[in-house]
């Protein structure tokens, strides 16, 4: 059988401050098959950030092992983790990170000036059209709106094809019905084979995915599938219902 995508076995992370130690994770072990949509939940200080920053070769365990698509990823230099996020993976954060003087297409085409990939504008032209978004590539990302400038944060994410996309609280300052726009691209990232791995506040986001991991005070503390998976394209459909219409 082959590797899991992400294999987290017995990791411990640890912050010296002084003399004290924290333990931000405390011996999680947690497998996420290629081709999953997970989400990831817990409240502030319950370590779902410090995963998802271990898990996305942000930063390495104090103690344990990774591995990302069958790559120990705790034993890697800065450099060679790098190149692994690159290859590997495409972040999509709640802030956008977009570069403010830069048109959303040249925002999309920088994860590839580090991969060295041909036909730059071709690829971003490709990924910014993917996400609806082929009449706005000359936009800087003040002159979009907060949904705008997510999807192009998605597309930047996906120029080079990583297997697994990370959102980081993606719909975290959006409206609501611009969070079920962003959740239903995600959901079409993960039929099309992409693993997904979610970070959230909100449960009604976290029941787009096939499957919850929560933690509190470092600890993996409950690990589920859901039973009543929402449907992003389903509800928009609902929203645009007329409420004088609705049953």
């Amino acid at each position: 059988m082959p590797d899991a995508m992400i294999q987290v076995n017995d990791v411990y992370k640890i912050y010296k401050m002084g003399k004290m130690e924290v333990k931000a994770l405390r011996g999680v072990s947690v497998e996420i098959q290629a081709g999953e949509f997970v989400a990831i939940m817990g409240p502030s200080g319950s370590g779902k950030s410090t995963f998802m920053n271990l898990i996305g070769c942000l930063d390495k365990p104090s103690k344990g092992s990774y591995k990302l698509d069958g790559i120990e990823a705790a034993s890697l230099n800065d450099n060679q983790l790098a190149d692994i996020r690159n290859r590997k993976i495409g972040f999509v954060f709640q802030t956008f990170n977009l570069l403010a003087r830069t048109s959303a297409l040249r925002n999309v085409e920088l994860p590839m000036l580090y991969s060295n990939t041909k036909n730059r504008e071709q690829v971003a032209k490709r990924a910014l059209e993917m996400v609806g978004l082929a009449e706005r590539m000359g936009h800087k990302p003040n002159e979009l709106s907060g949904g705008q400038q997510q999807r192009v944060a998605i597309a930047r994410a996906l120029v080079n094809d990583p297997p697994v996309i990370f959102g980081d609280e993606p719909t975290g300052n959006l409206d609501s019905r611009t969070s079920e726009e962003i959740m239903d691209i995600f959901q079409k990232l993960h039929a099309s084979g992409k693993t997904v791995v979610l970070v959230t506040h909100e449960e009604d986001i976290a029941e787009h995915a096939e499957r919850i991991i929560r933690f509190k005070d470092g600890k993996v503390v409950s690990d589920e599938k859901v039973t009543k998976r929402r449907i992003a394209a389903e509800e928009l459909a609902a929203m645009a219902i007329p409420a004088d219409d609705a049953e």
